[in-house]
This record gives C-alpha cells, sequence and structure tokens, in this order.
C-alpha cells in the first residue's frame, strides 16, 4: 500500500514539474493588442498555462527556457475572441433547417455536433467563445463546457447561456406551421409570460449554470410608412424589466438578441450590457449605446449570408438589413459605440470562415487594428475577462495563434491561422 501511495505522489510531482516548464515562443512580430501597434523580435515566455513574461528586443540564447516554439517566420497574436456562437446549431438559413434539427435531431446527437464545432472553433484560432443559447437542446452548453474544462473535449474557453428568454408564442417553432395545431412543440427558447416567469426563468438558468442571461427582445421586423425600420417587442415592460433586475441581483450580464429600436431600446432600459444584431438600429439608439457604453455585437456576415435564401422564402428583411447596415455601421463607429466581435456561426453552417467578418469591419471604416482589438481586448472587456484574455501580459492566459504575413495589411489572413495555443497547450501547429 505504502508502495502505491509513494508511486501516485511521485507521479503527481512530476506532472507538476512538468507543467511548470517555460515554453519561449519566439515571434516574427506580435499584435499589441492594448495599444494596437505591431512589435517586433519578441519572446513570450509561458510557464504553465499563463503568459509569464513579454521580452523585448532580446535574443534567444539569452534566455532561459525548457522548450522553444519557433514563430519567428509569423505574426503572433493573441487567441481571438468569439462573443455570439451557437454551438448546438449547424445552420438555419431559413425555417425548415431550423425545424429539422429541433424536431428530428435528439439532443445526444446535436451535442456530439456541437463538440467537433467547437474544436472547429479553436483550430480558427478562436480560444475563448461565448455561446448565447442551445436553441432547443436544453442545458447541453453546460455539459460542452464541463467536457472542455476537463480535457474530454479540445475546445475554447467556452461562456453560456443555455436557455434564451422569450415570451410565450413568439418563437420557433410555431404550432401554425405545422398541420395539427394542438401539438405541444419544443421550442428554441424558454418562453415565460408575467415578469414572476421571467425572474423563475433567469434564477433557473442560472441553477443550471448559465454564465450569461439572453433574451430575445423582438420579432417580426418591418418599414414602416416612412421607411423607418421597426418590429414588435416580445416582452411588457414589467417582464422585461423583471429579467433585467434579476439577473443583475445575481451579478450577471444580460445579452439581447434585438433588431431594431423596439427591442433594442427596451433592453438598454432594461439593463442590457450588449446587443446582439441590431441590423435595424437607428440614431437614437446608437446615442444611447455611446452614451451607456452599451456593446455591439454587429455580426455582420450571417445577414449576408442568410439574406437571399430567406428572401426567397418570402421574408425580405434580411437583405434590406443589408443595403443599409454598412451605413449603420459607420454611424456606430463614429460615435464611440463600443464594438465586440460577434458571428452568431451556428446560426450558419460551421465551415463558413468565422473570421470573416473583421473584412467586413475593415471594409466599413475600421483599420484593421481596430477590427482585430474587437475581438480580443475589446471583447475581453465584454466578458469581464480583462488581463486573463485579449492581450499579451503577465498572468493572462497563454493562448497564442499565428499567421503567416501582416494581418494589418491583409485582415483575410485570419481566415488562414496556422498555429493555435490554447492555456499553454499546442493545438495546431
Amino acid at each position: 500500500m505504502k508502495k502505491i501511495v509513494l508511486l501516485a505522489c511521485s507521479i503527481l510531482l512530476l506532472t507538476q514539474l512538468f507543467a511548470q516548464k517555460t515554453i519561449a515562443v519566439k515571434c516574427g512580430k506580435l499584435f499589441d493588442s492594448k495599444n494596437g501597434v505591431m512589435l517586433s523580435d519578441q519572446i513570450i515566455l509561458v510557464k504553465g498555462n499563463q503568459i509569464e513574461q513579454v521580452i523585448g528586443n532580446a535574443s534567444i540564447k539569452d534566455v532561459k527556457a525548457d522548450s522553444l516554439i519557433d514563430l519567428s517566420g509569423y505574426t503572433v497574436l493573441l487567441g481571438l475572441i468569439d462573443c455570439h456562437v451557437h454551438a448546438l446549431l449547424q445552420g438555419d438559413t431559413t425555417a425548415e433547417p431550423y425545424y429539422t434539427q429541433l424536431l428530428r435531431e435528439s439532443v445526444p446527437f446535436r451535442t456530439l455536433r456541437a463538440a467537433k464545432s467547437l474544436q472547429t472553433s479553436l483550430m480558427n484560432g478562436f480560444t475563448t467563445v461565448r455561446d448565447l443559447g442551445t436553441e432547443g437542446a436544453g442545458y447541453a452548453d453546460y455539459d460542452l463546457k464541463k467536457a472542455i474544462q476537463q480535457n474530454i473535449i479540445p475546445g475554447p474557453r467556452y461562456l453560456i447561456a443555455s436557455l434564451a428568454i422569450a415570451t410565450t408564442g413568439h418563437y420557433l417553432p410555431s404550432e401554425k406551421d405545422f398541420d395539427w395545431v394542438q401539438l405541444h412543440l419544443p421550442k428554441g427558447v424558454e418562453e415565460i409570460t408575467g415578469a414572476d416567469e421571467g425572474r423563475r426563468a433567469v434564477r433557473s438558468q442560472i441553477a443550471h449554470g448559465a454564465d450569461w442571461i439572453k433574451i430575445y427582445a423582438d420579432r417580426a421586423y418591418y418599414l414602416d410608412a416612412n421607411k423607418n425600420y421597426r418590429s414588435l417587442p416580445n416582452f411588457t415592460t414589467e417582464e422585461i424589466m423583471a429579467i433585467g433586475d434579476e439577473t443583475a441581483k445575481h451579478r450577471k450580464k444580460m445579452a439581447a438578441h434585438a433588431v431594431c429600436r423596439d427591442g433594442i431600446l427596451a433592453a438598454i432600459q432594461a439593463g442590457a450590457t450588449s446587443i446582439e444584431h441590431g441590423f435595424g438600429m437607428d440614431d437614437e439608439c446608437i446615442r444611447v449605446m455611446a452614451e451607456k457604453k452599451v456593446y455591439w455585437c454587429p455580426t455582420i456576415y450571417v445577414n449576408e449570408l442568410v439574406g437571399p435564401a430567406r428572401a426567397a422564402a418570402g421574408s425580405p428583411m434580411n437583405a434590406q438589413f443589408s443595403k443599409t447596415l454598412a451605413a449603420t455601421f459607420q454611424k456606430a463607429l463614429k460615435a464611440g459605440v463600443p464594438i465586440a466581435y460577434g458571428t452568431d456561426i451556428g446560426g450558419y453552417e460551421w465551415h463558413y470562415p468565422q473570421a470573416r467578418d473583421l473584412q467586413y469591419m475593415v471594409q466599413w471604416g475600421m483599420t484593421a487594428a481596430q477590427a482585430i482589438q474587437s475581438a480580443t481586448i475589446h471583447a475581453a472587456k465584454l466578458l469581464d475577462m480583462e488581463g486573463k484574455v485579449g492581450e499579451c501580459s503577465k498572468g493572462a492566459f497563454a493562448d497564442l495563434i499565428a499567421v503567416k504575413g501582416d494581418p494589418l495589411q491583409q485582415i483575410q489572413l485570419l481566415e488562414q491561422v496556422q498555429f493555435v495555443m490554447k492555456d499553454g497547450k499546442v493545438y495546431k501547429q
């Protein structure tokens, strides 16, 4: 028995010693996300899962390390952050594939596919993601998060919102879309009616492990007689305020799917920290978001992808948003609305490039540095992870990616990530 105990202690000691070995990462160039500049001749020392030190203008022979990763021919960046994914979806361009996933695929099957999707995200260079709703898959995101944390499956650092909240009758699947309206169909969200049910939903989701509370603030987008974007709000004032209040009482944050002013302003009033999509926001929305420092996750590429198919299916609003979204983005950027990178991937298939939104951001007025900052330092601030992700500083998680070439000159290079380290472990080389 003593031999077994001694052997176990020895293995544990060796494991701890190995975990504390220092890795030197030699960078050809290093993007400084805090200052938005490119640095040369930098060496990053990684110990365990953290960045120990960043050394400038040093020769590798002068650095004490147990091993070397030579990325001198590459540009090194911090792992990217996607603030809006749906790992348990595999594309829902129209209602038909959405119904197929919710009504014909089991939750275990969808969870297995989600594990592959999260691995894809990590290989894309996204080392931290926020998942804003399982869309009918219950609390499967919690199990995915646990599996990643326990190194059962590879994946990014994973923040979850589990069941998004909407009001009764205002989300898919809708019984009227089927021949037998007496059916009680599973829903893609948790439906509530009344302020008390809203509070109960928040408490329940937090009890099941949700990091964020996500609401669907509006629906049925349209142009009014003056060609202004409008929508139907999902919640009464009492309902949405109760959800926001309960979220704040638990020291959590609320993200709001809100596309037009009717949903955006109501969500902000209720305390939303981030507005998701916001394709139809107007000048007042932009002013209020800038004043209150409410983040915008614009999810540009998904709107471009789904627009034609939804128009062909009789829903033209996404195609309409495409005509005005560039101007809206430019107004928000100029006004100082804080912008965090979010894609809505899962709303489109996972084989599409997850970094494509960066190209639109640059085309629409951001510098390449600003676009990358939206997916690093600014996204980290939204997620309350400053100093831990999105920046190359002592004590931050050792999440590093590398590309061949200079993404400040060619932002599309971030669609071709060739090296990925997360928590000091190399996943792609």
